[in-house]
Protein backbone atom coordinates (compact mmCIF):
# COMPACT_ATOMS: atom_id res chain seq x y z
CA UNK A 1 0.00 0.00 0.00
CA UNK A 2 1.59 3.19 -1.02
CA UNK A 3 1.35 6.53 1.10
CA UNK A 4 -1.42 8.17 -0.68
CA UNK A 5 -4.06 4.59 -0.38
CA UNK A 6 -2.65 4.96 3.54
CA UNK A 7 -3.81 8.03 3.59
CA UNK A 8 -7.38 7.47 1.56
CA UNK A 9 -8.01 4.55 4.54
CA UNK A 10 -7.21 6.82 7.17
CA UNK A 11 -9.43 9.87 5.67
CA UNK A 12 -12.28 7.32 5.15
CA UNK A 13 -11.97 6.37 8.56
CA UNK A 14 -12.38 10.26 10.02
CA UNK A 15 -14.46 11.81 7.47
CA UNK A 16 -17.11 9.03 6.40
CA UNK A 17 -18.01 8.43 3.29
CA UNK A 18 -19.56 11.89 2.16
CA UNK A 19 -16.57 13.79 3.56
CA UNK A 20 -14.24 11.74 1.45
CA UNK A 21 -16.73 12.20 -1.78
CA UNK A 22 -16.75 15.82 -1.06
CA UNK A 23 -12.59 16.02 -1.24
CA UNK A 24 -12.67 13.83 -4.31
CA UNK A 25 -15.13 16.43 -6.08
CA UNK A 26 -12.51 19.28 -5.30
CA UNK A 27 -9.68 17.01 -6.41
CA UNK A 28 -11.36 16.88 -9.71
CA UNK A 29 -12.15 20.29 -10.08
CA UNK A 30 -8.64 21.48 -9.51
CA UNK A 31 -9.20 23.43 -6.36
CA UNK A 32 -6.26 24.57 -4.94
CA UNK A 33 -4.85 22.66 -1.86
CA UNK A 34 -5.44 25.47 0.42
CA UNK A 35 -9.16 25.77 -0.59
CA UNK A 36 -9.53 21.74 -0.72
CA UNK A 37 -8.54 21.89 3.11
CA UNK A 38 -11.01 24.39 4.13
CA UNK A 39 -13.88 23.18 1.77
CA UNK A 40 -15.88 21.69 4.79
CA UNK A 41 -15.88 23.67 8.02
CA UNK A 42 -15.29 21.39 11.42
CA UNK A 43 -11.88 20.01 12.91
CA UNK A 44 -10.46 16.87 11.28
CA UNK A 45 -11.46 17.77 7.76
CA UNK A 46 -8.48 20.21 7.26
CA UNK A 47 -5.58 18.00 8.68
CA UNK A 48 -6.69 15.11 7.47
CA UNK A 49 -7.46 16.19 3.71
CA UNK A 50 -3.40 18.09 3.85
CA UNK A 51 -2.14 14.76 5.04
CA UNK A 52 -4.28 12.81 2.01
CA UNK A 53 -2.87 15.61 -0.49
CA UNK A 54 0.51 15.43 0.43
CA UNK A 55 0.46 11.84 -0.18
CA UNK A 56 -1.22 12.26 -3.29
CA UNK A 57 1.80 14.72 -4.73
CA UNK A 58 4.20 12.40 -2.89
CA UNK A 59 3.15 9.88 -4.79
CA UNK A 60 2.33 11.86 -8.33
CA UNK A 61 -0.96 10.70 -8.50
CA UNK A 62 -2.91 12.73 -10.85
CA UNK A 63 -6.12 14.51 -9.97
CA UNK A 64 -8.54 12.70 -12.15
CA UNK A 65 -7.26 9.18 -10.84
CA UNK A 66 -7.13 10.39 -6.98
CA UNK A 67 -10.64 11.58 -7.45
CA UNK A 68 -11.75 8.28 -9.22
CA UNK A 69 -10.05 6.13 -6.27
CA UNK A 70 -11.84 8.21 -3.42
CA UNK A 71 -15.36 7.94 -4.94
CA UNK A 72 -14.62 4.01 -5.11
CA UNK A 73 -13.41 3.92 -1.64
CA UNK A 74 -16.35 5.85 -0.59
CA UNK A 75 -18.47 3.76 -2.37
CA UNK A 76 -16.63 1.24 -0.72
CA UNK A 77 -17.28 1.78 3.01
CA UNK A 78 -20.75 3.09 2.35
CA UNK A 79 -21.83 -0.42 0.74
CA UNK A 80 -19.69 -2.12 3.48
CA UNK A 81 -21.50 -0.09 6.43
CA UNK A 82 -24.92 -0.48 4.80
CA UNK A 83 -26.50 -2.60 7.52
CA UNK A 84 -25.02 -1.88 11.11
CA UNK A 85 -21.73 -0.04 11.30
CA UNK A 86 -20.79 1.51 15.09
CA UNK A 87 -18.40 4.02 15.53
CA UNK A 88 -17.22 6.22 18.26
CA UNK A 89 -17.10 9.94 18.38
CA UNK A 90 -14.96 12.10 20.17
CA UNK A 91 -14.86 16.35 20.32
CA UNK A 92 -11.81 17.72 21.99
CA UNK A 93 -8.24 17.07 21.06
CA UNK A 94 -7.60 14.74 18.42
CA UNK A 95 -5.29 11.95 18.33
CA UNK A 96 -4.23 11.28 14.44
CA UNK A 97 -2.73 7.84 15.79
CA UNK A 98 -5.97 6.67 16.74
CA UNK A 99 -8.57 8.47 14.15
CA UNK A 100 -12.20 8.71 15.10
CA UNK A 101 -14.57 10.84 13.99
CA UNK A 102 -14.96 14.61 15.60
CA UNK A 103 -18.93 15.56 16.72
CA UNK A 104 -19.11 18.83 14.84
CA UNK A 105 -18.35 16.84 11.99
CA UNK A 106 -20.27 14.05 12.43
CA UNK A 107 -23.15 16.36 12.72
CA UNK A 108 -22.80 18.85 9.98
CA UNK A 109 -22.50 15.38 7.95
CA UNK A 110 -25.72 14.27 9.29
CA UNK A 111 -27.52 17.47 8.82
CA UNK A 112 -26.48 17.73 5.01
CA UNK A 113 -27.09 14.08 4.53
CA UNK A 114 -30.34 14.29 5.11
CA UNK A 115 -33.13 14.03 2.61
CA UNK A 116 -36.08 13.76 4.72
CA UNK A 117 -35.88 14.06 8.16
CA UNK A 118 -33.31 15.64 11.13
CA UNK A 119 -34.45 15.33 14.36
CA UNK A 120 -31.83 16.82 17.25
CA UNK A 121 -32.22 16.78 20.74
CA UNK A 122 -30.00 19.10 23.30
CA UNK A 123 -29.95 19.61 26.98
CA UNK A 124 -28.29 23.32 26.46
CA UNK A 125 -27.60 25.33 23.00
CA UNK A 126 -25.77 27.80 22.15
CA UNK A 127 -25.04 28.84 18.10
CA UNK A 128 -22.48 27.03 16.10
CA UNK A 129 -23.09 28.55 12.89
CA UNK A 130 -21.41 25.88 10.50
CA UNK A 131 -24.31 23.08 11.87
CA UNK A 132 -26.80 26.16 10.94
CA UNK A 133 -26.03 27.24 8.27
CA UNK A 134 -26.04 22.82 7.28
CA UNK A 135 -29.92 23.12 9.07
CA UNK A 136 -30.83 25.92 6.86
CA UNK A 137 -29.77 24.37 3.52
CA UNK A 138 -31.74 21.19 4.98
CA UNK A 139 -34.88 22.92 5.87
CA UNK A 140 -34.66 25.02 2.47
CA UNK A 141 -34.61 21.25 0.50
CA UNK A 142 -37.62 20.07 2.06
CA UNK A 143 -35.77 18.57 5.24
CA UNK A 144 -38.44 18.21 8.32
CA UNK A 145 -36.56 19.48 11.27
CA UNK A 146 -37.39 19.29 14.55
CA UNK A 147 -35.63 20.08 18.00
CA UNK A 148 -36.10 18.89 21.46
CA UNK A 149 -34.36 21.65 23.67
CA UNK A 150 -34.54 22.53 27.63
CA UNK A 151 -35.52 25.62 29.08
CA UNK A 152 -34.40 27.81 31.68
CA UNK A 153 -37.72 27.18 33.56
CA UNK A 154 -37.09 22.94 32.83
CA UNK A 155 -33.37 23.48 34.35
CA UNK A 156 -33.63 25.63 37.14
CA UNK A 157 -30.67 26.98 38.43
CA UNK A 158 -28.43 24.84 36.02
CA UNK A 159 -28.57 26.79 33.12
CA UNK A 160 -28.62 30.58 32.93
CA UNK A 161 -28.51 33.48 30.14
CA UNK A 162 -30.39 33.08 27.43
CA UNK A 163 -32.87 30.01 26.02
CA UNK A 164 -31.44 27.28 24.92
CA UNK A 165 -34.24 27.25 21.74
CA UNK A 166 -32.29 30.64 21.14
CA UNK A 167 -29.99 28.97 19.69
CA UNK A 168 -31.89 28.41 16.50
CA UNK A 169 -33.42 31.66 16.29
CA UNK A 170 -31.54 32.56 12.95
CA UNK A 171 -33.19 29.32 10.46
CA UNK A 172 -36.67 29.48 9.56
CA UNK A 173 -38.97 26.46 9.46
CA UNK A 174 -37.44 24.58 12.32
CA UNK A 175 -40.12 22.91 14.89
CA UNK A 176 -39.08 23.28 18.75
CA UNK A 177 -39.98 20.99 21.02
CA UNK A 178 -39.72 20.96 25.09
CA UNK A 179 -40.45 18.94 28.03
CA UNK A 180 -42.85 21.37 30.23
CA UNK A 181 -42.19 21.07 33.72
CA UNK A 182 -45.74 20.06 34.86
CA UNK A 183 -45.37 16.93 32.76
CA UNK A 184 -42.48 16.14 34.51
CA UNK A 185 -43.00 13.58 37.60
CA UNK A 186 -39.92 15.16 39.45
CA UNK A 187 -39.28 18.67 40.02
CA UNK A 188 -35.64 18.53 39.63
CA UNK A 189 -35.44 15.89 36.44
CA UNK A 190 -33.88 17.72 33.83
CA UNK A 191 -34.37 17.12 29.77
CA UNK A 192 -31.07 16.00 29.47
CA UNK A 193 -30.49 14.10 26.47
CA UNK A 194 -27.99 14.59 23.44
CA UNK A 195 -29.32 12.72 19.98
CA UNK A 196 -29.35 13.80 16.43
CA UNK A 197 -31.30 11.51 14.09
CA UNK A 198 -30.92 11.82 10.19
CA UNK A 199 -33.42 10.02 7.99
CA UNK A 200 -34.47 7.15 10.74
CA UNK A 201 -31.15 5.47 9.76
CA UNK A 202 -28.28 7.32 11.55
CA UNK A 203 -28.45 8.14 14.97
CA UNK A 204 -25.54 10.28 16.94
CA UNK A 205 -26.12 9.74 20.88
CA UNK A 206 -23.78 11.57 22.51
CA UNK A 207 -22.47 13.21 25.64
CA UNK A 208 -21.73 16.93 24.12
CA UNK A 209 -24.67 19.54 23.97
CA UNK A 210 -25.44 21.69 20.94
CA UNK A 211 -22.71 24.18 21.96
CA UNK A 212 -19.19 25.42 20.75
CA UNK A 213 -17.77 23.95 23.48
CA UNK A 214 -19.53 20.62 23.40
CA UNK A 215 -19.01 19.92 19.36
CA UNK A 216 -15.60 21.05 19.56
CA UNK A 217 -13.74 21.76 22.29
CA UNK A 218 -14.48 19.76 25.86
CA UNK A 219 -13.97 16.29 25.92
CA UNK A 220 -17.03 14.71 25.15
CA UNK A 221 -17.86 11.15 23.74
CA UNK A 222 -20.44 9.13 21.69
CA UNK A 223 -21.28 6.64 19.22
CA UNK A 224 -22.77 7.12 15.79
CA UNK A 225 -25.05 3.99 14.61
CA UNK A 226 -25.88 3.48 11.07
CA UNK A 227 -28.12 0.81 9.66
CA UNK A 228 -30.28 -1.51 11.51
CA UNK A 229 -33.35 -0.35 14.39
CA UNK A 230 -31.76 1.52 16.89
CA UNK A 231 -32.20 4.98 14.71
CA UNK A 232 -35.94 4.29 14.21
CA UNK A 233 -36.48 3.70 17.77
CA UNK A 234 -35.25 6.30 18.71
CA UNK A 235 -36.89 8.65 16.56
CA UNK A 236 -40.42 6.24 17.03
CA UNK A 237 -39.56 6.86 20.72
CA UNK A 238 -39.61 11.10 20.37
CA UNK A 239 -42.80 10.18 18.01
CA UNK A 240 -44.67 8.74 21.07
CA UNK A 241 -43.24 10.91 23.55
CA UNK A 242 -45.00 14.01 21.07
CA UNK A 243 -48.15 11.52 20.40
CA UNK A 244 -48.72 11.26 24.36
CA UNK A 245 -48.02 15.01 25.29
CA UNK A 246 -45.20 14.74 27.54
CA UNK A 247 -43.22 16.50 24.66
CA UNK A 248 -44.89 19.70 23.92
CA UNK A 249 -43.96 22.50 20.70
CA UNK A 250 -42.43 25.29 22.24
CA UNK A 251 -43.76 28.95 21.25
CA UNK A 252 -40.68 31.16 20.90
CA UNK A 253 -41.40 35.00 20.98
Amino acid sequence: MNAFEAAAEAAVRVLGPSGLRTLAARIAEGWPDRAARASVPGPGFEEVAATLLKAQQADAVPDALAAAYLRGLADGHAQATAQVQIDPVWSGPHTFRVPVRATAQVLIELASAATRELILVTYSAKPYQPLLDEIAAAVARGVTVSVVVETLAGAGSALSGAEPAAAFASVAGIELWHWPPQHRTEESAKMHAKVAIADRTALLVSSANLTQSGVSKNIEAGLLVRGGSAPRRAAEHIDELKAQGILERLRVG
